[in-house]
């Protein structure tokens, strides 16, 4: 299937400072290639656990951002970034890190095995949706980094390291320049400027970019009314589709599957999930009420059938410091100064002084298009209203077959590119 030049891009980085409580030094990254398709394996625990991680993370970005904003965020870029910082802790720190992630079954033997089985195989999961994963590390020349810990985030995963003068303005453009190569432009800055106290950034890109398997017929997108959370209205450019998808059908909300790439026959890949919350209800209530099992049930409850649908098109940057969630969900004593980070240097004094994604999505009629999926199911035949997402709705971008979760957002206003 021919690529077009612009369908559906997401894109995030995740960055990270280490700030010296009274010490100094930072470190780079680059992306995997080869390996095949075949090669990606992710267990069963992994995926429950982060995607469990993915959707408590929305919940705490949802209510602090509230109702009528767009959100927008990479649970797995937030993952892997967390997976670095975690490998540099201790004690306390490093635990409620791997609480927080959803790791405390696994051992961090285990967790880096999939860490590193991401980095290499996800980008090859389908050659027909371009994918990127990079990783970076950058530090205060004055400062030291232990070589261990180094080694590690070079093996498992990928990551570039860099040691820089931060009293040079010129290294705040390099790590910028950095996030925007990874991320073909969309995400131009990370960091504004280099505090007198900060010794070393972590950063994930996560690049993205699909074709619908099924494109919708630009000559059918209409002008259409999208009611917004506090009952105003506002016009949407709303496309449309009526094709075989997989749907399910819920009390609290109707979700369909729109397929990214070729059709394959090895397996479902990456799709886009739509969640439409019920008339009744809200996107918020369908946020709050999703879990990692309730995810896995909606999988396997996915029948196909020809479904006549309306998605908005929309395009959105978006930005977030995750310090108050990620504290909320578990992991306090990273922010402080009772934090131990000996692993990065044994003489420790290191906090994480904060954590923020910066994210773009863009969906329009070639972003990707619905064909079969391997997936039992029965076709209804009666007759039904069209399903217009034309209300605040959740999305999710995820890869199917390694239960992996890429993107959560929710759109309140289809109109809004900032946020």
């Amino acid at each position: 299937m021919k690529l077009t030049l612009f369908s559906t891009t997401t894109a995030a980085t995740v960055g990270m400072i280490l700030t010296a409580i009274s010490c100094h030094t930072a470190t780079v990254n680059s992306a995997p290639d080869t390996n095949t398709p075949s090669e990606l394996r992710v267990s069963a625990p992994f995926a429950d656990q982060t995607n469990q991680f993915a959707f408590d993370l929305a919940k705490e970005v949802n209510a602090e951002e509230g109702q009528a904003k767009n959100v927008f965020i990479s649970p797995l870029s937030l993952h892997i970034a967390l997976g670095m910082i975690m490998n540099g802790a201790n004690g306390q720190t490093a635990q409620e890190i791997q609480k927080t992630l959803h790791l405390d079954s696994q051992t961090l033997a285990e967790a880096n095995a999939t860490y590193k089985n991401l980095m290499t195989n996800l980008p090859k999961a389908d050659p027909k949706v371009p994918l990127r994963l990079a990783n970076s590390v950058w530090y205060r020349n004055t400062f030291s980094v232990e070589n261990s810990f180094q080694e590690l985030l070079k093996q498992t995963f990928n990551a570039e390291i860099s040691a820089q003068d931060f009293t040079n303005p010129a290294t705040v453009g390099a790590i910028n320049k950095w996030a925007s190569q990874q991320t073909n432009g969309k995400i131009p800055k990370v960091i504004d400027q280099i505090q007198p106290d900060n010794v070393l950034f972590l950063l994930n890109a996560l690049y993205f970019k699909g074709d619908w398997q099924t494109r919708f017929d630009a000559a059918k997108t209409i002008d259409s009314p999208f009611k917004l959370a506090t009952d105003a209205t506002t016009n949407v450019r709303m496309m449309r589709l009526n094709s075989n998808l997989n749907r399910v059908f819920r009390d609290t909300y109707t979700a369909f599957e729109l397929p990214y790439g070729a059709a394959r026959t090895d397996g479902p890949g990456y799709m886009m999930t739509v969640l439409l919350p019920a008339e009744s209800t809200t996107a918020d209530a369908v946020i709050n009420n999703m879990t990692s099992a309730e995810w896995t049930q909606l999988q396997k409850d996915m029948t196909l059938g020809m479904f006549d649908i309306g998605l908005p098109k929309f395009t959105l940057t978006y930005e977030i410091n995750l310090n108050k969630a990620l504290a909320t969900m578990g992991m306090p004593t990273a922010f402080t100064d009772r934090a131990d980070f000996t692993k990065i240097n044994s003489k420790g004094g290191l906090t994480l002084s904060f954590v923020k994604q910066n994210t773009f999505v863009a969906v329009d009629e070639q972003g990707t298009e619905a064909a079969a999926v391997t997936t039992g199911g029965v076709s209804t035949t009666s007759v039904q209203l069209p399903t217009l997402c034309d209300r605040p709705f959740v999305f999710v971008i995820h890869e199917k077959s390694t239960g992996t979760v890429l993107f959560v957002g929710k759109i309140a206003d289809p109109t809004k590119y900032n946020s």
